[in-house]
């Protein structure tokens, strides 16, 4: 996968997860729910440490920095032209 489809990707990963959060805040006790839950979070961070690994963090709070030093901003950030 390419930068554009990883991040795509991403994004749909943890758009499912916010939906099925709140879906669990009404349903608490949905084990299937909580199941679904659990493995949609695992592939994000699958899809999140293969991007971070070839691109670079994409947020400083989330991000493990894997290294000997925190270099979140020594990318181009989601709003600069370097970025896209």
């Amino acid at each position: 996968m390419n930068k554009d489809e990883l991040l795509k990707e991403l994004m749909q990963l943890d758009f499912m997860a916010v939906d099925l959060a709140l879906y669990l805040n009404t349903h608490p006790d949905d084990t299937d729910g909580i199941e679904q839950y659990n493995k949609i979070i695992r592939a994000a961070d699958v899809v999140r440490e293969k991007y971070e690994n070839m691109y670079g963090p994409l947020c400083s709070f989330r991000s493990m920095s894997g290294k000997d030093r925190f270099d979140w901003t020594d990318e181009p950030w989601p709003w600069q032209k370097e970025f896209n």
